[in-house]
């Protein structure tokens, strides 16, 4: 089964596969876009799919329908919505309609967030704006994910700042905030407030295949309310969609025992009652894996509490800093904008050259960048440059200093190592998590997590730079008087030139790595193209972007590359 990771789709994943196990099957999830979900299912992939939403995908599903590579099995839920939306506060204030939109850009920052990109309520969004309907020509559209977005719209909740976002109902969004859906939206996401109608997909030929998984898939249908409880359970009550689920199934026996008429077991039995299935033969250990996940150390628990606590008390940091952050990435990325674009490609090219004496990397980088301006992604790299610039402008700022510090004083560097190995080793998904809560959506999260993740490359090699003076040249230097700066300054950080310079464009490097993660919190830049074209499976799209990023990195490794032979003559 596909989950495509919005929260309604995994709470109906969970409940189905819940069910499906108490059957006797082994169900298996998998977390994919919708557009891939189609595609998976065509080439045999995926088997079922819970979240197929119309009208929003008909553009999406038609061709696989057409083809006969799926098939439709029944609506699952019926009375859904699908449109923009507004807090209260601002709809009392008189943005009602998507025409009032335009008189309250200031406010909005020109700004709609939807979810990920290559998303069909993305791209309704991005079409309204290109063909400047309702005068929103130059609005731009923060892409990101379910779970980002209502960060955001939290955030803004809590300031009673203005903000339009995708929303749908059921959610427990609609719980947890006072909103109110648009009018207007008509034409782009149909009537009702895009009213819309869920649908149970399979893929061609698996009822004939097992007409027993066909009966119980004609027979699942779930409600509105009923979604939004295992929602509300999963989001704010933290538990595991598994959990959730199997909390609803037991509070709700009688539907699903409906769910079960005419169903059996996977060996043919008939099914015991919702929620009281027959447990499998336990595998050894089993008992005490039991026992110690029930003794479970609040480890995540805790970490959730000190960010809420960080973010309660450090709300004028935060700000600060968030603004302070967008406002020098956003002045990197206008300057850089602000130059004509073949005035910014023969700087490029000069400069190239007065670094490294080189005609070949001359005469690559003007190609490079030509070619990136030819396939329509100069804006987009322009956006990535200035985040990787400002990025490892913080990382050296922070690093180096570090870096001496620590081989001065060895205890430090003893301390800093377990940090650094966990901030090389730690998964970059983890470090969004915290910065996308404490910051929001936007360029300030990858900014933040981008200096983390490259942070410890200027740190070690500053230190090993620093640590590797020859004794005899810092003996010289003290022979002669030299102070400990002057011994700093004149001897050591000269010696450790290569190895820092080395650290410096490593700490590009990774920075440049995070492009693609940084598109997943609505940085904007290459790895937006790169993200939607994974989501649409447009593989023309995903190799021009990926390209773009590679001749990205090309460029700054070799205009920032130390030539060995140079520093020995």
């Amino acid at each position: 089964m596909a989950d495509v990771g919005w929260s309604d789709v995994t709470a109906t994943t969970a409940v189905l596969s819940r069910v499906l196990v108490d059957l006797g099957y082994r169900p298996q999830v998998t977390l994919l876009s919708v557009p891939v979900t189609f595609a998976a299912m065509k080439a045999g992939g995926i088997d079922v799919f819970l979240g197929n939403w119309m009208p929003a995908q008909i553009r999406d599903r038609q061709p696989y329908l057409d083809d006969g590579s799926i098939e439709i099995v029944r609506a699952n839920l019926t009375g859904a919505k699908y449109t923009l939306a507004v807090p209260a506060y601002a709809y009392e204030a008189g943005l009602r309609d998507f025409a009032d939109i335009r008189r309250f850009a200031g406010p909005l920052q020109h700004a709609i967030y939807g979810i990920e990109p290559g998303n069909d309520g993305n791209h309704h969004i991005l079409s309204m704006i290109q063909r400047n309907e309702f005068g929103l020509g130059d609005f731009h559209l923060v892409e990101s994910s379910e779970q980002g977005m209502l960060a955001e719209v939290a955030r803004a909740y809590a300031a009673r700042r203005p903000i339009v976002f995708l929303a749908w109902d059921p959610h427990p969004m609609n719980m947890r905030f006072d909103l109110r859906y648009l009018t207007g939206g008509d034409a782009t996401f149909g009537p009702n407030f895009g009213g819309a109608e869920v649908f149970t997909l399979v893929r061609a030929g698996l009822r004939h295949e097992c007409p027993n998984l066909g009966r119980l898939l004609r027979n699942v249908a779930f409600e509105p309310r009923g979604e939004s409880e295992i929602m509300l359970a999963m989001t704010d009550g933290r538990q595991p969609p598994e959990d959730a689920a199997a909390a609803w199934i037991g509070a709700h026996r009688d539907t699903v025992a409906q769910w079960l008429a005419d169903v059996r077991r996977f060996d043919g039995t008939a099914p015991a009652a919702a929620g009281t299935a027959t447990a499998a033969p336990a595998r050894r250990g089993a008992a005490f894996e039991r026992w110690l996940t029930a003794s479970k150390i609040p480890l995540g628990d805790a970490v959730s509490r000190m960010i809420d606590w960080t973010k309660g008390h450090g709300a004028p940091l935060f700000q600060w800093l968030t603004s302070a952050s967008n406002a020098v990435v956003g002045g990197v990325t206008r300057g850089l904008a602000a130059l004509p674009s073949p005035l910014l490609i023969l700087a490029a090219t000069v400069l190239a050259w007065l670094l490294q004496r080189s005609l070949p990397l001359a005469g690559f980088v003007a190609a490079a960048l030509l070619f990136i301006l030819n396939q329509g992604y100069w804006q987009q790299t322009l956006e990535t440059l200035a985040l990787v610039l400002v990025a490892t402008l913080a990382a050296t700022a922070i690093g180096v200093p570090l870096g001496v510090a620590a081989a001065r004083r060895r205890r430090l560097y003893a301390g800093l190592r377990p940090a650094l190995d966990l901030m090389q080793t730690l998964p970059t998904f983890v470090y969004l998590i915290p910065t996308l809560v404490l910051f929001g959506l936007g360029v300030v999260p990858a900014l933040v997590s981008t200096v983390v993740f490259a942070l410890p490359a200027p740190i070690r090699l500053t230190y090993l730079g620093i640590t590797g003076v020859p004794r005899s040249l810092t003996e010289a230097g003290e022979a002669f008087g030299a102070t400990r700066w002057q011994l700093l300054v004149k001897v050591e950080l000269p010696s450790a030139a290569p190895l820092i310079l080395a650290g410096i464009t490593q700490g590009i490097m990774l920075s440049l790595s995070m492009v693609v993660i940084a598109a997943l919190v609505g940085a904007g830049g290459l790895g937006v193209p790169v993200v939607r074209a994974l989501n649409t499976v447009q593989v023309g799209m995903g190799f021009e972007a990926g390209l773009a990023i590679v001749l990205l990195a090309i460029i700054l490794d070799r205009m920032t590359r130390i030539d060995g032979r140079r520093d020995r003559r």
